[in-house]
């Protein structure tokens, strides 16, 4: 009989949110009580079927040591790196000894608290061969823009907003990241590196309150959102 294949989670925490500003690194900004991370994690590890969940922190993060998460079983930390994608490749790294290499990984923004339970499983039901990635389609009008001037109007019906958890099988993602690391190529989040390596994830449709805390405005809103899921 066949080993069904166990699914992890990776949470890159490393940043420092420069457009964020404030004395504390944007993840451990509080909201509804609780850092975003600790809420974040709370998401994550509500999630049966997620084994473990792997934090990327900076080295000598001060605030981490602070939470009472740290001492989750399921929660486990290791040192993250100066982008987003090398804490990726760090956490992959830890789990290639711990895990089976078609074990599959859900790589989730620190800044994302208001993910829905619902949307991290049906993400899990749903992903192909190929993995996925929660999104959502555009409703907006794009612009192409170029020194400030707009250049093209974009056909939106075929624009998706990324969202995270992205998931895809434990060893392919670590080798689509690290070859293009070693070619230089830009990254902006899992689904990208993937897609440089051939692979056509499938986008999951999510709820528009996903949404990624990065400007101070988006605080308040993403406390909104959390203060309604907690209360509903």
């Amino acid at each position: 009989m066949s080993r069904a294949p166990k699914y992890w989670a990776v949470v890159p925490a490393a940043g420092i949110g420069r457009r964020m500003g404030g004395s504390h690194p944007k993840q451990y900004q509080s909201m509804c009580g609780k850092s975003i991370l600790e809420h974040t994690l709370d998401k994550l590890l509500s999630v049966c079927a997620i084994e473990k969940v792997v934090v990327a922190l900076s080295p000598g993060d001060a605030y981490w040591p602070a939470l009472a998460c740290r001492h989750h079983p399921k929660i486990v930390s290791v040192a993250g790196g100066d982008e987003r994608a090398d804490s990726v490749l760090n956490a992959l790294q830890y789990l290639l000894a711990e895990a089976a290499e078609d074990d599959w990984v859900l790589v989730h923004d620190a800044a994302r608290p208001c993910v829905r339970v619902h949307d991290i499983e049906t993400l899990i039901q749903r992903a192909g061969a190929a993995g996925a990635i929660l999104a959502t389609p555009l409703s907006d009008t794009v612009k192409q823009v170029s020194d400030q001037a707009i250049t093209a109007t974009l056909d939106r019906s075929q624009l998706w907003a990324a969202q995270t958890p992205q998931m895809f099988p434990l060893r392919a993602l670590h080798d689509a990241l690290q070859s293009a690391l070693d070619k230089q190529l830009q990254v902006t989040d899992e689904a990208s590196a993937m897609e440089l390596a051939g692979w056509r994830p499938a986008v999951v449709p999510a709820g528009r309150d996903n949404i990624k805390v990065t400007h101070p405005q988006d605080l308040v809103l993403a406390e909104l959102i959390l203060t309604q899921q907690l209360e509903g």
